[in-house]
């Protein structure tokens, strides 16, 4: 280091100082970069079609989702984006959500012109829904297709039921139902394959949660710790399968779960 005769650095020490300092901050100012920059590729499949999609770690699922609405004509508002479960924090960032290269998602939903394109209900499905609206005042579980089965009573293996509470929907399937049958019923929601499986002895109805057309539901009179639950699979009510005796604090998850928040109040 070069030193004045007062004792002070000199010029040529002042500018490698200077230099230095520079070099520092900018070497800090690369990181910062690098790690705003910082991607990770992975495939997201709608249908039969794979798309493979690279994003910043640090942008969040809304703005992924604008993306894929771009690509798959999905709306926004329609769409239910799978990866490890239901994605439903869309303020969350990739790395938050833990996204790996090479991880697969999934996009669930119908674009605009699907919807458009639903079957139109027959004139016979019409003069049935306006029969069935004639007794709408009527409560459905005193109604007698519906009270055939009640009457019948719970089922020892009913689980219980809380009246006026909302729970989350328990890690193994829901079961001690009955179907408008009278069988035993039991639902397993398949959250990675955005499916709803309904089993009786019988067999397993696999049902993809995006084509549930509504989930409608009404507390059994007498008993209003259980509901009589139905999932509407086609364009009319009478593609409705009814469940019976399933517990009221697990009902709002069951909605909330195939049909999404921003679909019922």
């Amino acid at each position: 280091m070069n030193i004045s005769l007062d004792g002070s650095p000199t010029e040529n020490a002042e500018s490698a100082a200077t230099t230095a300092a520079s070099e520092g901050c900018q070497e800090v100012q690369a990181t910062a970069t690098e790690d705003l920059e910082e991607t990770v590729s992975f495939k997201v499949v709608y249908k039969k079609t794979t798309h493979d999609v690279t994003f910043s770690l640090h942008q969040t699922v809304r703005e992924l989702k604008d993306h894929l609405g771009k690509l798959t004509g999905v709306p926004v508002v329609m769409m239910k984006l799978m990866y490890k479960g239901a994605v439903k924090d869309d303020s969350k960032t990739l790395r938050e959500l833990r996204v790996a290269n090479g991880a697969k998602m999934m996009v669930v939903g119908s674009t605009v012109n699907e919807v458009m394109a639903v079957t139109a209900p027959t004139p016979g499905d019409l003069k049935l829904t306006d029969e069935a609206s004639g007794q709408a005042k009527e409560r459905l579980s005193k109604q007698r297709p519906h009270c055939l089965i009640i009457d019948k009573g719970k089922p020892d293996d009913a689980l219980p039921a809380r009246k006026g509470r909302k729970e989350a929907l328990p890690k193994v399937p829901l079961s001690g139902m009955l179907n408008k049958l009278g069988g035993k019923v039991r639902l397993t929601f398949k959250l990675e394959v955005d499916q709803l499986w309904i089993g009786t002895r019988e067999r397993t109805q696999k049902v993809q949660m995006s084509s549930i057309q509504a989930v409608v539901s009404e507390p059994i009179v007498g008993q209003e710790e259980y509901h009589m639950l139905a999932f509407q699979l086609g364009p009319t009510e009478q593609s409705r399968y009814w469940i019976y005796w399933v517990p009221a604090q697990y009902v709002e998850a069951i909605k909330d779960t195939v049909l999404g928040q921003w679909q019922y109040p």
